[in-house]
């Protein structure tokens, strides 16, 4: 089971050549909903129209070796490593549902397109994707999300916005459940194509599209931050500075003359949220 193509048993009924046809479908589709997507909520012309504005407050040019240093560490700390989560148990969710995603859906694409092979790799991996999807999509689902973990919701309150996870995680357990019960034409690989047909056709309505501009917004963040920009906020004062403190009397009035030292504050609570 785990090493057997799962699609391979299809091919008497339904050709490679429409397998084929439908993953190119799904791939129009995703990019089709980004690109409404940009141009409903107007996310790209944003980007570019701040970037710009965030220029024209810049105290220094930013180099080009620091913005391929700025681009490698976006690479390995927000993309390959989900560093941008505080939380571990938030963290390690993420990363199973991330890496779980791309290894299902690239397993799935290669076993389609090469339907003649008999490497019993790709059906591993194709299985222990869907299993890491299944693990971390649910831990977040029923443990992790904010709504649950710190509001005190049900559950099963279901929002737009979570299109996304529920049909990715419905697309693995279908998966799952159609090659354990022998693969074939069957209403588990029906309830299989329709939540995926859901999650890569939903894409204009879920959270789909906001991933491709994550590391794009971490980098240019990195490079406003660099070049003394600073996105147009006050400047960064050291508040046991006796000059700052002058300046700003209302420091040690509100603060006390050592604010670093001032107690744990919000670092008191266990950190559980987004």
């Amino acid at each position: 089971m785990f090493t057997s193509n799962p699609f391979a048993t299809l091919s008497g009924v339904i050709s490679p050549e429409m397998m084929q046809g439908y993953i190119v479908l799904m791939v129009l589709l995703v990019m089709g909903g980004t690109i409404l997507d940009m141009i409903h909520k107007k996310s790209a012309k944003y980007f570019f129209e701040n970037a710009k504005k965030a220029q024209k407050s810049a105290k220094r040019e930013v180099s080009g070796g620091e913005k391929v240093a700025m681009a490698t560490s976006v690479l390995v700390k927000e993309v390959l490593t989900s560093g941008e989560f505080s939380n571990p148990r938030r963290r390690l969710s993420h990363l199973l549902t991330m890496w779980g995603t791309i290894l299902f859906i690239v397993t799935t694409a290669s076993m389609i397109f090469s339907p003649e092979s008999t490497s019993t790799l790709l059906p591993q991996l194709w299985h222990i994707g869907a299993l890491m999807l299944a693990v971390g999509g649910y831990w977040f689902w029923f443990a992790i999300r904010v709504d649950v973990s710190a509001e005190g919701l049900p559950w099963f309150r279901f929002e737009r916005a979570d299109l996304f996870i529920l049909s990715l995680l419905a697309t693995a357990t279908f998966a799952l459940a159609w090659s354990f019960t022998g693969g074939g034409l069957s209403v588990l690989f029906a309830l299989f194509i329709l939540s995926s047909t859901v999650l890569f056709g939903g894409v204009y309505w879920s959270k789909f599209a906001h991933m491709f501009f994550k590391p794009a917004a971490a980098f240019q963040k990195r490079v406003i931050m660099a070049d003394g920009g600073r996105e147009n906020l006050p400047p960064d004062y050291d508040l046991t500075d006796p000059e700052v403190q002058r300046k700003f009397p209302d420091v040690p009035m509100y603060m006390g003359k050592n604010p670093p030292n001032m107690g744990l504050c919000i670092k008191a609570e266990r950190a559980k949220h987004y």
